[in-house]
């Protein structure tokens, strides 16, 4: 291993921070070499521990936000299917099985700026249902929600909450105008308030720079969320970003490199994106990954399920 990659391994491993341009060089280097880092940064903070996370659609269609990354979004032109809050038993039938199949947490998606009382009320309901009759831990990503919300989710059984940053506050307005940086900074600090764990992450291929993700990674370190998840634009035809280029393996192993360098104590996960990785991401796994969203991601399709949890545990890991 190179020398200084050396020594900034080991700064991390003794509990110390990087800086900017300690990070900015880890853009730079050998893909493996800065691969093989942060998978020892992982393996010493985490072991073998992996996180397996599925999500479910739980209310779809036309959003009053504008986005320019996403189908059900405002301008967008992209067809999408229109259903409000599904039911519990509904959700209950996805749950069940994907708690037989040994997912760990369980993310309960809702298009939209953010729940009514009403649909928080009917949620909560659908909560106490799952931490009854499952083992999942139960995620909620209700847009941009406010503390007494996060009170009355917790209580009834919510564990996490996720909000994505998706980039950095300067390229922010560039792909949001409907919401700002710091509405989405004031809903994680009031989940946690709430005593809820944080979930959040960025989207990348959008645009951005590399400047941009190093901004976006040493603001999620301020904020400090338990599980950071890495997502892949999918260019889906009528959205703005419809014709955007698929970032390769190697962009996706470094980003979640030099994330893990900078946020070492999150679980770095592989969410949204992962089926346009020839290898569904498997040495993004070996490059300091830890955790993941599997079977299908809202409005695009995902992985399977099973071949996930085989591929893992192949890896050595623990679920």
């Amino acid at each position: 291993m190179d020398a200084k990659l050396q020594h900034l391994t080991d700064k991390v491993l003794q509990g110390e921070e990087i800086n900017r341009q300690e990070a900015e060089w880890l853009t730079q280097i050998d893909i493996e070499e800065l691969a093989q880092g942060a998978d020892r940064i992982r393996q010493e903070r985490q072991q073998d521990e992996f996180d397996m996370c599925s999500v479910i659609s739980i209310k779809g269609g036309r959003c009053s936000e504008d986005c320019k990354f996403c189908s059900q979004a405002s301008c967008s032109k992209a067809a999408v299917k229109s259903y409000p809050l599904r039911g519990t038993e509904e959700i209950m039938e996805d749950a069940q099985k994907r708690s037989a199949q040994g997912i760990r947490h369980y993310c309960l998606v809702a298009s939209g700026h953010h729940l009514s009382e009403r649909e928080v009320d009917a949620l909560c309901e659908t909560v106490r249902v799952i931490r009854k009759d499952t083992a999942l831990r139960p995620c909620v990503s209700g847009g941009l929600m406010n503390k007494d919300q996060f009170v009355r989710l917790k209580e009834a059984g919510v564990v996490r909450i996720h909000n994505n940053l998706e980039t950095s506050r300067t390229h922010f307005a560039k792909v949001c105008g409907s919401h700002t940086y710091d509405d989405k900074i004031a809903t994680l600090k009031a989940a946690k308030e709430a005593g809820l764990s944080l979930c959040s992450g960025g989207l990348f291929g959008i645009g951005e720079s590399m400047a941009d993700r190093l901004d976006l990674a040493f603001t999620l370190r301020e904020i400090a969320p338990d599980t950071v998840p890495i997502n892949l634009l999918d260019p889906v035809e009528g959205t703005p970003m419809g014709h955007n280029k698929v970032l390769t393996e190697e962009e996706v192993r470094r980003i979640i490199g030099v994330f893990k360098y900078i946020l070492p104590n999150q679980m770095i996960r592989l969410a949204a994106g992962r089926d346009y990785l020839e290898d569904t991401g498997l040495r993004c796994f070996q490059s300091g990954c830890n955790a993941a969203i599997t079977g299908d991601l809202l409005t695009v399709m995902g992985t399977s399920v099973e071949g996930d949890l085989d591929a893992v545990r192949a890896l050595g890991y623990r679920l």
